[in-house]
C-alpha cells in the first residue's frame, strides 16, 4: 500500500473566488482533482485529503465525484487551525498511524502535477529507501521558491527560502516544489520537532528535512520533476495564463 497527503486547506485569497482554492476550476476540473487523478495513476491507494477552509464542500464536492471509486481509499482529515504546512500534515496523523511505509506529501493547488513524476519518486524512494526523498527540479527563473542547499559533496543540507535566502544563495538553480515522499514514522517524528521560529509563527512542512538530517537520518534531493511544475497558480490571472498555456 501506498499512501499520500494532500494539502487542500487553504483559502487562496488572491484567487477572487469563495470557493476553497483546490475547488477553483482548472480547465473545468476543480484543481485538487488532478493532483488527486495523478496520484490514482502513479498506484497511490489511500490518499487523505486535509481540509480547513469550507471543508464541508471540499469533502462534498470530492466525495461526489469519487463514487465510481476513481481515487481509491480516500480519505479526509480536518486541519481545526491554519498554523502551517507542517500542521496540516500532522492532521492526517489519526488516519495514518498505523501506516508503516512511504508517504507522498503534495499540495492540492497543483493542478500540472504529473503521474510521471510521482511514479519517479516513488521509484527512486523504493530504490533508495530514506527518512525524506525531495523531488527536485532546476529552473532558469527560481524566483520565489525555496531553494535546495548542498554540502561540497552534493549532499543535501536544506532548504532555504526565497526571502531568507542570501544574494549567493539566491543564485542557485535547484527548487524546492514541495513534493516530498517521507517514511511515515520519519514524517511524524520530525513535525514532532518542528518549530514556528518565523513572521508568520507557523509550522513549516519544509523544515521536516533539516530536522531529519540534524538526527542523522538520511535525506534525498533529486531532480525528478517537469517544467510544469513550476508553474504557480497564485492568482485569477495566473489561472488564466495556465489555461491558456497548457490548453492540450
Amino acid at each position: 500500500m501506498i499512501s499520500a497527503i494532500v494539502l487542500a486547506a487553504g483559502k487562496g485569497v488572491r484567487m477572487n473566488s469563495e470557493l476553497p482554492k483546490v475547488l477553483v476550476p482548472f480547465k473545468g476540473q476543480p484543481m485538487v482533482e488532478y493532483v488527486l487523478d495523478a496520484l490514482a495513476k502513479a498506484g497511490v491507494d489511500k490518499p487523505v485529503v486535509v481540509v480547513g477552509y469550507k471543508s464541508e464542500l471540499v469533502e462534498s464536492t470530492l466525495t461526489a465525484d469519487n463514487r465510481d471509486n476513481r481515487w481509491q481509499g480516500l480519505t479526509f482529515a480536518l486541519q481545526k487551525e491554519q498554523k502551517g504546512t507542517a500542521d496540516a500534515a500532522w492532521s492526517a496523523y489519526e488516519s495514518l498511524k498505523d501506516f508503516d511505509g512511504p508517504v507522498i506529501v503534495l499540495a492540492g493547488d497543483q493542478p500540472l502535477t504529473s503521474s510521471r513524476t510521482i511514479k519517479r519518486m516513488l521509484d527512486q524512494w523504493q530504490e533508495n529507501p530514506c527518512a525524506c526523498l525531495i523531488g527536485t527540479l532546476e529552473t532558469e527563473n527560481p524566483f520565489g521558491f525555496g531553494r535546495i542547499l548542498r554540502n561540497k559533496n552534493g549532499d543535501f543540507v536544506g532548504i532555504v527560502e526565497e526571502k531568507d535566502a542570501t544574494d549567493e544563495q539566491r543564485k542557485i538553480r535547484e527548487v524546492n516544489l514541495s513534493y516530498y515522499v517521507f517514511n511515515a514514522a520519519d514524517l511524524w517524528d520530525a513535525i514532532k520537532e518542528v518549530k514556528p521560529n518565523n513572521a508568520q509563527g507557523e509550522y513549516y512542512l519544509t523544515d521536516c528535512p533539516a530536522v531529519l538530517k540534524k538526527n542523522g537520518k538520511r535525506v534525498i534531493a533529486k531532480i525528478l520533476l517537469e517544467q510544469q511544475e513550476t508553474y504557480s497558480i497564485n492568482t485569477a490571472q495566473q489561472l488564466k495564463e495556465a489555461e491558456e498555456k497548457f490548453a492540450d
